[in-house]
């Protein structure tokens, strides 16, 4: 307790540098995941990517955020076993994050697409078998954490591969399919409008204060109208979009569905703001989740609560660095996800990310903390494989799930290293 009331200033500003370096990491590495596939698909260039991914990874950071925190925070560790030396555990989370944000500036800087909750996951484990005690880690809860990584790009793809499957029948492999491009486009749109409605309303908004009620019973009934409504709005607004794309003569030797394609690369902004949106409200939980536990620590002198309101300076901060990690660094792994998996076009990049962020915002609302990375390249897998197997860069999917394996280890390994160095300063 003496060491948290000594040097509790000193170890919360740290706290928040190493929770702001990791939120820079998941900009760089998973934000340019989310927006890999609109830019490879040439829908949007990197400059549009960006500036759509600071507006909306930061609204999903700040307004949807929290569900997940309380997963990464709480679950993972059995508070019980410290609660006699809270200080063990500042060390273990400062530990996590400085290991995890370490580990993602070098995938970064190597191009790999890996998992930011692989990162801090991995990190927390290692820091308590190694730090603590073996029985301090919920392996329960981790096996549960395990298996949505199986399960998440599996989703992602299934619903991927069905969306595509429905485009090329609905549009595609039609005698107009331009003209039907623009009758069901909008479908599309009211789907991208409803489901980032859905994960705000249900999620979001408690932070700042609002609840919505009309009458209907539950919080899901009560929101289901709001968002039909949101969702009917987005879809005139795309319709009015539409309206100014023209039919042109496609020559002999080009693409012969390029004018369907000009239309979903105006779906794409839809689905790209929703990608964003929805890997804002899951991820910002892997910077800001350490963060808010030794916030908590420290704030009350030294007592580990089960539970902790979450502030929202915490939230502005761990969005802030997504935001800028995105924008610095964020080229190298978008040209990875992008081009390297599958030739993606608009109709392939809209149905792997509506595919993907359709399985964030489950995963948010429900607060399972998956991968954004495995449920991306599941999606782009997803629509590779309604393309047949030979669509794929099966040698770039190797190496990628490669790099996914190692970054466990990497972190449990940096944050034991790094656990035991704060250790000897502080103690």
């Amino acid at each position: 307790m003496s060491i948290i009331a000594e040097h509790g200033h000193i170890l919360l500003i740290m706290a928040c540098l190493f929770g702001f370096f990791m939120a820079w990491g998941v900009g760089a590495n998973d934000v340019a995941n989310a927006m890999g596939t609109s830019v490879g698909s040439k829908a949007l260039t990197i400059k549009q990517a960006i500036l759509i991914a600071m507006v909306f990874e930061f609204a999903g950071a700040y307004l949807a955020g929290g569900e997940v925190t309380s997963t990464i925070r709480k679950g993972i560790l059995d508070p019980a076993l410290i609660n006699n030396s809270p200080e063990l555990l500042v060390y273990g989370m400062m530990a996590a994050l400085l290991a995890a944000g370490t580990w993602l500036l070098i995938a970064s800087m190597k191009g790999w697409p890996v998992s930011t909750t692989h990162s801090i996951v991995g990190a927390l484990v290692g820091f308590a078998a190694v730090g603590i005690s073996v029985d301090a880690v919920n392996w329960g809860k981790v096996g549960t954490i395990v298996a949505s990584w199986v399960v998440s790009p599996v989703l992602a793809g299934t619903i991927s591969f069905g969306l595509f499957m429905s485009v090329q029948k609905l549009i595609l492999n039609t005698d107009k399919p331009f003209q039907n491009a623009k009758k069901y486009v909008p479908m599309y749109m009211f789907a991208v409008g409803f489901m980032i409605a859905m994960v705000t309303l249900l999620k979001g908004l408690k932070h700042l204060g609002i609840e919505i009620d009309l009458g209907l019973g539950s919080k899901f009934a009560n929101a289901l109208p709001v968002a039909a409504v949101i969702g009917i709005i987005v879809a005139i607004i795309g319709k009015g979009m539409l309206g100014k794309v023209k039919e042109e003569v496609i020559p002999e030797d080009g693409n012969r569905f390029g004018n369907v394609e000009r239309v979903f690369a105006i779906l794409m902004i839809f689905t790209a703001c929703a990608m964003a949106f929805a890997h804002g409200s899951n991820d910002v939980a892997n910077a800001v989740g350490p963060l808010a536990a030794i916030a908590s620590v420290i704030g009350s002198g030294g007592e580990i609560a089960s539970k902790s309101a979450l502030p929202p300076w915490i939230l502005l901060l761990g969005g802030g660095g997504i935001v800028i990690g995105l924008a610095t660094y964020g080229f190298k792994v978008m040209a990875t996800i992008g081009k390297k998996i599958t030739e993606l076009t608009p109709s392939r990049g809209f149905a792997a990310e509506l595919g993907a962020a359709t399985t964030v915002v489950f995963a948010s609302a429900t607060g399972l903390p998956i991968s954004t990375t495995h449920t991306l390249v599941g999606a782009v897998l997803g629509v590779g494989l309604a393309r047949g197997i030979g669509a794929l860069n099966l040698r770039v999917v190797g190496s990628i799930f490669m790099s996914w394996v190692i970054t466990l280890p990497a972190g449990a390994g940096l944050a034991i290293l790094f656990f035991f160095t704060f250790k000897g300063i502080f103690s």
